[in-house]
């Protein structure tokens, strides 16, 4: 594919979720992104749902630096080592796989490989994965450091996005199928459709 986007490499991974390091400082994928990392005959899906901008060294936290400096832009120019001392990582929730240019929307039979590569989801690829509203089972049921609303309702606005002037019914459609999921929780509910209602009127 020539519109392929690389956002990071895969450095720690298991059955249910994926951590990849991004080449570059602060290029992370938004919150709720959809991603695809390779293994062998399958495409992984994911959504982000976390990203740390942290030492490389664990344990060492970075210190302050610009006590003399005008601005943050001159801390990295007077002291050029510390791209090469920091590190941005961001944290995928498997959501489905593609094997045989098939969509499924559970778990893949194994996890990502070590040094795969994550590519941000094109909008072809995030209209053909969103058809269905499977994966949100997926997301409400998991168990993460982040409110499953936020998650859940940032994952919706990003998806929402490449459906240009059906992006409201797209929503809309989400929201039914919520209701349907969440019968018993209305207050679960309720937090994620206030998430989706400033983005249904733009």
């Amino acid at each position: 594919m020539t519109d392929e986007q690389r956002a990071g490499e895969v450095i720690e991974a298991c059955t249910t979720n994926f951590i990849a390091q991004c080449y570059e400082l602060y290029q992370l994928p938004p919150l709720g992104g959809l991603v695809r990392t390779r293994d062998s005959d399958l495409e992984l899906y994911g959504v982000v749902y976390n990203a740390i901008t942290a030492g490389l060294e664990p344990g060492r936290r970075p210190i302050a630096r610009g006590k003399d400096e005008l601005n943050e832009e001159e801390i990295f120019r007077s002291s050029p080592q510390l791209l090469k001392l920091l590190k941005s990582e961001f944290s995928i929730l498997v959501i489905g796989f593609k094997k045989e240019n098939k969509v499924f929307q559970y778990l893949p039979p194994r996890p990502a490989r070590i040094h795969s590569f994550v590519y941000l989801c094109t909008p072809e690829e995030v209209k053909q994965f969103s058809h269905s509203f499977d994966f949100l089972n997926i997301l409400l049921k998991s168990r993460l450091d982040i409110l499953i609303e936020e998650l859940v309702a940032a994952t919706l606005r990003q998806m929402s996005q490449v459906y240009g002037a059906e992006k409201h019914a797209f929503l809309v459609t989400a929201g039914k199928e919520l209701a349907t999921l969440l019968s018993s929780d209305y207050g679960q509910l309720k937090a994620i459709l206030k998430g989706l209602k400033y983005e249904s009127t733009r």
